[in-house]
């Protein structure tokens, strides 16, 4: 079987397509056919070393897959061969075959292509965790969301609508605006790609202001991080919550008087820990998740897909904040 691996510290470049043995499901495991993986910031920096988890290489990134069961190890119960399952991992992904621990598994309902399933678990999964564990989201809120046309943004969009706020997105370009008011959400603020001075820092903060209103926004999730941080923190409602999800513009500096000000948390939102402290209400969230999808309140959008051997471009091109929506590798 094929699969895309890192073997030395690098770009998506440095990944080789090599020829390895089919895996062996051991006790509590399966053996998959990977038929899609959904491509994740984390993915960009596992390659680099630049992850909380550093694998042993060589090793496949590829942390969200869906696909078919083709063996069970011993003591596997609730699986069976031929059922479409997905799962979310630190990596391994870009494989044709892939051993899971059933623990880690769902069953894809009837209906749902495996594209989309493997499009659920970390954008949705981390944006459900966030707005409800972290941030609290209630009717009536106004949540502010920078990086609003990625796969964890529109996510984010959608998802906050569903649960009956007001949305505010925020993007890099008036194509990425349209594509996140047919998301749902509700206004668009579209802030500048270079570099800001602190008067473009300020007018970029009045710009969300005027956007959420006078209340100010009771969420603001940010998955963008550098720059944008801040101004988004003082367009922050009082008693806000600051939702920190990703940094790919940079790890922002926050003056922490405006927390003061604004009587305002900043927290946290880890969902690869989460998942793991909390399997119950995982597992009870993402089945909250696909009844979201059957009611058509949510949908994950697909906006390339890519096969095994350019799985580097795709995560090439969401490393260079291009993509819109997520990016899937399909492997036949």
């Amino acid at each position: 079987m094929k699969a895309l691996r890192s073997h030395a510290i690098g770009g998506p470049e440095t990944l080789s397509l090599d020829e390895v043995e089919v895996p062996v499901p051991g006790k509590g495991e399966v053996l998959v056919a990977v038929k899609a993986c959904a491509i994740n910031f984390p993915d960009t920096l596992i390659i680099r070393d630049l992850y909380q988890f550093k694998p042993q290489r060589p090793f496949a990134p590829g942390g969200e897959i869906a696909g078919v069961i083709e063996a069970l190890g011993e003591g596997v119960e609730g699986f069976k061969v031929g059922d479409r399952v997905m799962a979310g991992l630190g990596n391994g992904g870009l494989a044709e075959k892939l051993v899971v621990p059933a623990g880690r598994m769902f069953l894809v309902p009837d209906g749902v292509p495996l594209e989309k399933a493997a499009s659920l678990l970390m954008t949705y999964g981390t944006t459900i965790h966030g707005l409800k564990d972290r941030g609290h989201i209630k009717p009536g809120d106004c949540v502010l969301v920078l990086g609003a046309a990625g796969g964890v943004g529109l996510a984010a969009v959608e998802l906050a609508k569903a649960f009956g706020a007001r949305v505010v997105a925020a993007v890099s370009s008036a194509e990425k605006g349209e594509v996140a008011r047919k998301a749902g959400a509700d206004e668009v603020v579209i802030y500048p790609r270079e570099a800001m001075d602190k008067d473009a820092s300020k007018d970029l903060a009045n710009a969300f202001k005027a956007a959420c209103g006078p209340e100010g926004a009771n969420i603001v999730y940010d998955i963008v991080g550098g720059q944008y941080s801040e101004p988004a923190l003082r367009a922050i409602a009082w008693e806000g919550k600051f939702l920190v999800v990703g940094f790919p513009a940079g790890i922002a500096k926050m003056p922490l008087n405006l927390t003061l000000l604004k009587s305002c948390d900043i927290c946290g939102v880890f969902w690869g820990a989460f998942t793991a402290r909390e399997p119950v209400k995982f597992r009870q969230q993402v089945e909250e998740l696909f009844a979201l999808m059957k009611a058509g309140k949510i949908d994950p959008l697909i906006s390339e897909t890519f096969p095994l051997e350019r799985g580097g471009e795709a995560i090439a091109r969401l490393e260079s904040r291009q993509a819109v929506g997520k990016l899937v590798v399909t492997i036949d």
